[in-house]
């Protein structure tokens, strides 16, 4: 006899061999589309040592090496930059002054509706900035004014008598942004924050676009200027894994912070003593 919850009936017998059918029949689609894919690589002859041999020279790996630290800096700079246009964003949009919370909503509105691309390009083109400091900018503009939905969604995601307990004891907003909401919305922020992080990991690539010599412009060089058949799929093969890797990494890290959280001190509870007998209060019985 099944049971039931609020939210779901679980599944009875024949719902169970129906999800497993659906399940066999899935996995034998995509292996069916994984061994087409496989075949057409090896019908074209992408792995042949012809095509792969390229990547033993030393010169192709230092070029790799340095496109992948050239998008590990503009990444770096970029989420620390837009995680702080992002903090300074959302306090304007949760701002009680007026003209400043109008004009946080339309930097926010502005730059979130912007293509990152033509954003990049126009700093670069129209102003004339390098290309690191123009996707850097770019980047920055357009995830900061995302994070910040994020931080301004995030404070206001805890639960209403949270801060107005901290104004009933005298705290002014600021303590209560700090140690009351915050610390509170940040764990329900950090899933949509890394997610964040991840599309300004990729979309590092958009630096090939200006010139930025990043990892996806090192594949591009060296798919274009080898003299055999152009190596493309193996250029991706061996791209792909490594930013597959680093947002890989990034989902890993927040996993591992919000299992930091919740073995905090801070918020783990607080043993009590027992109660012993002690004297009774006046007219106790």
């Amino acid at each position: 006899m099944t049971e039931s919850t609020a939210l779901y009936d679980i599944p009875g017998p024949h719902a169970r061999r129906r999800h497993l059918l659906y399940g066999l029949v899935s996995t034998v689609v995509i292996l069916a589309l994984a061994g087409w894919f496989l075949y057409l690589l090896f019908d074209t002859e992408q792995f042949t040592s012809t095509k792969w041999s390229p990547f033993l020279y030393e010169g192709i790996q230092e070029l790799l090496l340095e496109g992948l630290g050239n998008t590990l800096k503009a990444f770096a700079y970029a989420s620390v930059l837009s995680l702080a246009l992002g903090a300074v964003l959302g306090a304007g949009r949760l701002s009680e002054h007026r003209v400043l919370r109008w004009t946080s909503t339309l930097l926010v509105e502005f730059f979130r509706a912007m293509p990152v691309l033509v954003m990049i390009f126009f700093i670069f083109v129209a102003l004339k900035v390098q290309p690191l400091p123009a996707l850097v900018a770019g980047l920055t503009l357009y995830n900061g004014s995302v994070l910040a939905e994020v931080f301004r969604t995030g404070i206001h995601a805890v639960a209403r008598g949270q801060g107005e307990a901290a104004y009933a004891l005298g705290m002014r907003k600021t303590q209560v942004m700090t140690y009351v909401l915050v610390p509170q919305a940040v764990r329900a922020m950090l899933p949509a924050i890394i997610s964040q992080l991840v599309v300004a990991l990729k979309d590092t690539s958009l630096g090939f676009l200006i010139t930025y010599e990043e990892f996806l412009h090192a594949g591009k060089l060296i798919a274009s200027n080898l003299d055999y058949d152009l190596p493309f799929i193996p250029v991706v093969l061996v791209i792909s894994p490594i930013y597959i890797g680093m947002c890989m990494l990034l989902s890993w890290f927040a996993t591992w912070v919000a299992r930091r959280e919740r073995r905090s001190p801070k918020t783990k509870a607080v043993d009590v003593a027992p109660a012993e007998p002690g004297t009774l209060l006046p007219g106790a019985q």
